[in-house]
């Protein structure tokens, strides 16, 4: 899935950086040791290290690498297996790495008002389940605004990205090859027209203007 939607990114004429996690042995455990130059060594606060270490040319070079990727896409396209009801581990280690405190979120720079606010984010999901078994009737409940909520707004919207509603290919360890290539023909369609697909709702902080103003301020944005 993730090299068919760099084939038909690039066939439009999209630049594409690609990071296989995987292949490139992405390390994502969050460890006080990634920060060669600390802001404060008694204690770890892992966001204000991100900020100190971007602020002073001192990121790890996979977080840098990654980073710049980020910040020079205009569309970030995750691509990933469901496990058990979340993200896999090195997905998830990969946001926390990642997705600095200061560059792409901080006080009141969440939501709209973002670091990545402007870019737009979309997740290409593969599982072994039936979409009869997901939904409002489904055993499982719903995935979008159910289990995958902490990445599709805790995460993606909470930094910025305009979040596509995902893509889900359903039970893809166990259909026939047949059934396979008709999920990676629905999900090129999809990525063919990332920009017509609809969005998930996120909260406006407009609306929460008088709250954020009413708390006392105890970290700096």
């Amino acid at each position: 899935m993730a090299r068919e939607a760099e084939r038909v990114l690039k066939s439009r004429g999209d630049e594409v950086s690609f990071s296989d996690l995987y292949a490139l042995d992405f390390d994502p455990v969050a460890r006080a040791s990634e920060f060669a130059e600390r802001a404060k060594g008694d204690y770890l606060i892992y966001a204000l290290e991100q900020r100190h270490a971007r602020e002073h040319d001192a990121l790890a070079p996979d977080v840098r690498r990654e980073v710049e990727a980020l910040l020079d896409s205009d569309t970030l396209v995750l691509v990933f297996p469901l496990y058990w009801f979340s993200v896999p581990a090195l997905i998830k280690g990969w946001i926390d790495r990642c997705f600095l405190s200061g560059a792409m979120y901080g006080g009141k720079r969440i939501y709209g008002r973002g670091g990545m606010a402007g870019k737009r984010a979309v997740i290409g999901v593969s599982l072994g389940g039936r979409e009869h078994m997901f939904g409002p009737k489904g055993i499982h409940g719903e995935l979008a605004s159910g289990m995958l909520r902490h990445l599709l707004q805790g995460t993606l919207g909470y930094v910025g990205y305009d979040v596509v509603e995902p893509f889900f290919a359903w039970h893809v360890p166990y259909c026939s090859d047949a059934e396979r290539a008709d999920t990676l023909a629905r999900w090129c369609d999809f990525v063919e027209r990332l920009e017509t697909q609809p969005r998930i709702a996120m909260p406006l902080l407009e609306d929460y203007d008088d709250v954020f103003r009413a708390l006392p301020r105890t970290v700096s944005p």
